[in-house]
């Protein structure tokens, strides 16, 4: 074989194979097909609109289709745990509220069912805080944290909501009986839509909520806000103060949401996607959204969220241990 033949077949070989490693790269380009951002709760709750929100910001900003699943249940753990066993390339995520932490550890769940907290999934974006919220109903008779400690102290029965057992507002609440040396009894709801609706009627003396849920009727003056469950004021409603200006200056518990993707996700994915929400956090729309639902836009890179994880897990287990806090 002459030289010349020779080189004319070596390039056309190396054409062949940069055009087939061209085109495998570009049918690996990601995103390449829908994304589905599974939510562990039912439709219409905070999480599946907020969710619902980022999806359409993403499809917009990647040019490809992403799905909001709704895979409620079991406290949010069917859905958490889906996907982390789910394919680690970046085409299932999900989004979920700080539950996600707790709520292994006040279930009672076979193996088979529970999912590893610190180590189970790749943390994507811390997306919103959401201060909770003590209200009041105005019958009560009390204006702040103080005057609802001294009344349950002189033998009142009183009530409190929660939207379940063992979530953020039942652990707060349960934290502030203990330190406040008062009783006042526990009444789970599966929501916190039906635990506003109750207080708003009277039917529960209190309710811990999140603050977006019930702007509508603390600014009417159908309830009272009593206290704000973070350690500073939010300025969502800067004139409701904090559990430590009451004088717990220990009892800490606030909500927040985030993006996960599966164990194992390529980094560059999973800084893509961030790269992405971290923008999407910035739009006037979104942010306005998000304080309709009482909620401030966080962002920060995946490690501000995995540390958020990571805290709440060691908080939170101290303290459901001590309190024995349970999903019954």
């Amino acid at each position: 074989m002459s030289l010349t033949r020779r080189f004319l077949l070596c390039a056309v070989a190396l054409a062949a194979s940069t055009t087939l490693l061209g085109t495998a790269l570009a049918q690996g380009a990601y995103p390449s097909r829908q994304i589905s951002v599974v939510v562990s709760y039912p439709p219409g709750g905070d999480t599946d609109a907020i969710a619902r929100l980022f999806a359409d910001k993403l499809s917009q900003r990647l040019k490809q289709t992403v799905i909001v699943e709704n895979r409620p249940g079991a406290g949010g753990t069917i859905g958490n745990a889906y996907v982390g066993r789910a394919p680690a390339d970046g085409y299932t995520l999900l989004f979920t509220p700080n539950p996600f932490t707790t709520a292994p550890m006040v279930m009672k769940l076979p193996p088979g069912s529970s999912y590893d907290v610190l180590n189970g999934f790749e943390p994507v974006v811390k997306t919103a805080t959401q201060p909770l919220v003590l209200v009041s109903h105005p019958g009560v008779g009390v204006k702040n944290v103080s005057e609802m400690i001294a009344l349950a102290k002189s033998g009142k029965p009183l009530t409190y909501a929660s939207p379940g057992a063992g979530s953020p507002m039942h652990v707060v609440a349960e934290w502030l009986n203990r330190d406040a040396g008062v009783a006042i009894t526990h009444v789970p709801y599966r929501g916190v839509g039906p635990s506003v609706v109750d207080v708003v009627a009277g039917h529960v003396n209190t309710a811990w909520v999140t603050l977006g849920a019930v702007a509508q009727y603390t600014s009417s003056g159908r309830l009272i806000p009593l206290a704000i469950g973070d350690a500073r004021r939010s300025t969502l409603a800067p004139q409701v103060p904090t559990l430590v200006e009451a004088g717990y200056k220990d009892v800490v518990v606030g909500s927040w949401n985030g993006f996960f993707a599966p164990k194992g996700t390529p980094a560059s994915v999973v800084n893509l996607l961030n790269a992405h929400f971290n923008d999407i956090l910035k739009l006037p729309e979104v942010v306005d959204k998000l304080a309709s639902f009482g909620a401030l836009p966080a962002g920060g890179a995946p490690d501000v969220l995995g540390k958020t994880n990571a805290s709440e897990y060691e908080v939170m287990s101290r303290i459901i241990n001590a309190l024995n806090i349970q999903a019954n």
